[in-house]
């Protein structure tokens, strides 16, 4: 039986990553599928972006999100929700992470920098990181990861890849995005106290 160091598992972030990805069997195969999926996923990041966007504009519990400055945007803002079209400057601006962040996935390596990048997209959505005014609510960042963990398993069953290839490739992104989760759900849960 292998001993978990439980406190350091929310202090040392690398420490957290290795337990959970080992745990899962997130390792450097996973990252090959993920990585051998970059040249046949990337000319589809765009359509997955807009596929996110016009999903998070359906509801106004997750549009109201992108009223408040979004951290590294310089432009005008709008005021309310109603003034917030798809083809708003602060909306292509998010866009463009967003399309980043999709890339990341399976162009980087999975390092310690990766890891610290994983964990921000999670602290971002937070009043912690980024905008003071930037308080997304659990729940909402559930459904997005759910709704992309889907929109990427239609994307990658849609490829015409081989089955044993498919199926690497969607057990990888499958174990990443519950990492990703974790990176997430870490943020939004109060301190640990341990008796």
């Amino acid at each position: 039986m292998t001993h978990i160091d439980e406190p350091r598992l929310e202090s040392d972030l690398g420490y957290r990553f290795g337990y959970v990805a080992g745990f899962m069997g997130f390792g450097a195969d996973d990252i090959a599928a993920i990585h051998g999926a970059a040249p046949v996923l990337a000319p589809l990041v765009p359509g997955l972006v807009d596929a996110v966007y016009n999903k998070l504009f359906q509801q106004d519990a997750t549009w109201r999100h992108f009223v408040p400055r979004q951290h590294g945007y310089q432009g005008e803002v709008p005021k309310t929700v109603d003034q917030l079209a798809m083809d708003h400057p602060q909306i292509q601006f998010r866009k463009q992470h967003l399309g980043r962040y999709l890339a990341a996935l399976v162009t980087k390596p999975y390092d310690g920098k990766m890891v610290e990048y994983l964990d921000m997209v999670g602290k971002m959505h937070t009043p912690k990181a980024g905008s003071k005014d930037l308080d997304v609510p659990l729940v909402q960042m559930n459904a997005l990861l759910g709704f992309v963990a889907d929109a990427l398993t239609a994307t990658i069953l849609g490829l015409g890849l081989d089955r044993d290839t498919e199926v690497k490739t969607l057990r990888a992104f499958g174990k990443l995005l519950w990492i990703q989760n974790d990176l997430v759900t870490r943020h939004y849960q109060g301190e640990v106290v341990r008796s």
